[in-house]
Formats: C-alpha cells, structure tokens, sequence
C-alpha cells in the first residue's frame, strides 16, 4: 500500500538521498533549492512524498503561484528548467498524481504544471516548444577544441584577439556578473532579478556554483555566465552580453571558457539551458554540437481551463515588453526585482 506523505523536517536527508539516486533527480528537487526559493522569494513549497512498505518509491516538490501574472497555479519547479515528479513505478505514479490533483483542488489552484523531460510520461496536456542541447565532454579542452568546425573555432578566437580574456570565480565576480546581466535583461524587456538571488544560490551551492565573466582589454566586464553542477552536469541556467560588443563575439569566449571549466571539474555533459525552438538561442546553442533535448511540460488543469501561456511569446505581453525596453536602468533594477518574483 503507498501512502502519500508532506515532508517534514526528519525525512530531509532521506528525501535528498531519494533524489540523489534517482537518474532523473535534479538539484531543483533538492533541500536546498527549497532553502533558495525561501530566502530568495519568500515562497513556501509543498513537498509531497510516496511511501510504500516504508521507503520512498516517489516525490514531488511545488511551488504556489497564485499571482496577478499566473493566475493560480501550482508549479514544480518555478524560475528553472527542471522539475516534476520522481517516481520508482506506475503505481507511485498514479498515487502521486492522484494527490496533486486532491492539492489542486484544495488550494483552489486553475493548474499544476510539472517541467519534465521526458515524452510520454503522463496522459496529460503538455506544452513541448522549449528545448535544451545537451553536450558529452570529453575528458580534455583540447579534445573539445579539435571537435569543433574551422568557423566554431575561429569564432572562439575573435575575442582573444580582441585582447578580451575570461575569469572564473564566485562572490568575488557578482558584481561584474549582475553589471552585465541587468543591462541584457532590460534590453530583452525582462524584469531582472535581485541580486541577492545570486548571492544566495552561491552561499548555498559553493561547491558547485560559479561565475565566468569576459573581460574587454579595458577590463569592462561584456559577457557573463551563471553555472552551477549537479551529478554529471554542468548547467548554465543565466548567461548575458552586453549588445554594444556582439561585433568582437564575447559571448563565443564566454561558452567556451564555461565548458572548460566543467571539464576542469570533472563533469560529463554540459546543458545549454532552455531556449524557444528555433529561435536566436537556438540557432546559437545548436553550433557547439549537442544534442537537442525537447523539455516537456506537463499540466494538471481544472475543468475549463486552458493552458498557461506565461511567456514573452505571448502577444498580451508585447506592449509592457517593449515600454521596459526603454525604461532607464535605473528603474528596471528598482522594480524588476518585485516583478519577476512573481513570474514562473
């Protein structure tokens, strides 16, 4: 019999361990992406578990997003890629989704939305128009480089001799890091997060989380990359350039010196991060070779109801996109922060 249990603060060890061994596991299903959202976001999770002759045979972390932008929804996992359930069978499945539905209900949510990978998973409506490449590594940089084409590898070398250069660090670099990204993203029309977001995620994935930032030759920092490892992989969840340098290619220099570094730290793959369907990313991440990876999202929905559609590639969005295009940065700084926490 399989009993459907909320976490409690004596089964954190053994629910980490449960992710841990799970080749689907993430570090988003972990504690300590709990512990980040809490102090980031002010957001608690309901985090559900499957039990069965005393073992954990299932879990599932959520997110309440009951917002003016989302409507009332529930989502494993927001702000990230990667998510939903974990489960040892059908039967843990069916358990689990059976209570997802029960939790839906009695928090009055219009949707439960689950980021998975994999097709087929659940009978469920999904959305499946974001995609990830995904690269082997080698066991070198200099086996990597040889990999690449002629084109690939002459554009890596535009910005050296450019006399740009790349470091790699942590807290040290967070300011040069959010310099860059508060500029891109309020070009892109996106409300920014707040920097102690950052700084959070570093505090609490020291081992594994990092900065790499390319330097112009008069030491301005013109391209920068948030990346964080878990298992076998490294993962660049927030990458940005500043526009003004595309002509000198920083950003090719910025993923070249990322994958070094997950090479130098012993990973297997590297993930790009998601990306829309043959969009600009797209076309960008798809040159280094990886393996395209469709991201599949599920929905648990009340009767009625549509799916979501909270993107920038929704129309009713188009005309604030291009007003905070233009706003000054300083005011994208002040108010994007309060924004995006709201914003899946």
């Amino acid at each position: 019999m399989i009993e459907i249990k909320r976490l409690t603060e004596n089964y954190t060890e053994t629910w980490d361990a449960y992710v841990d061994e799970h080749p689907q596991g993430k570090m988003y299903h972990k504690m300590v992406w709990k512990r980040i959202i809490k102090k980031s976001f002010g957001k608690e999770g309901i985090y559900l578990y499957a039990e069965r002759d005393g073992h954990i045979c299932g879990l599932i972390p959520l997110i309440k997003f009951h917002t003016f932008f989302t409507g009332k929804m529930l989502i494993s996992m927001p702000y990230v890629n990667y998510g939903g359930m974990l489960y040892d069978d059908e039967e843990c499945k069916k358990a689990l989704l059976t209570e997802l539905e029960n939790i839906r209900v009695q928090t009055n949510s219009q949707a439960v939305e689950l980021r998975m990978v994999h097709p087929g998973e659940f009978e469920l409506p999904q959305r499946s128009n974001k995609i990830s490449f995904i690269l082997d590594l080698p066991s070198d940089s200099d086996a990597l480089m040889k990999s690449f084409k002629a084109k690939l590898r002459s554009q890596i070398r535009r910005p050296l001799k450019e006399e740009m250069y790349a470091k790699v660090g942590a807290e040290e670099l967070l300011g040069d890091f959010y310099y860059v990204f508060t500029r891109n993203m309020r070009d892109l029309g996106t409300p920014v997060y707040q920097k102690n977001f950052f700084r959070i995620i570093l505090n609490e994935l020291r081992d594994s989380a990092k900065i790499v930032i390319v330097y112009s030759k008069e030491n301005q920092p013109v391209a920068a990359a948030f990346i964080a490892g878990y298992k076998d992989t490294m993962e660049i969840p927030w990458a940005s350039s500043l526009r003004q340098f595309n002509r000198y290619s920083p950003n090719m220099l910025l993923y070249w010196e990322v994958l070094s570094e997950a090479i130098r730290g012993g990973y297997k793959k590297f993930d790009f991060g998601r990306g829309t369907k043959d969009g600009g990313t797209h076309r960008f991440k798809k040159q280094w070779g990886g393996q395209e990876t469709e991201l599949h999202w599920y929905y648990l929905l009340a009767p009625g109801e549509q799916l979501p559609e909270v993107n920038k590639e929704n129309p009713k969005y188009a005309l604030a996109i291009n007003v905070w295009k233009k706003l000054p940065l300083f005011i994208t700084k002040m108010a994007g922060p309060s924004i995006v926490k709201q914003l899946p």
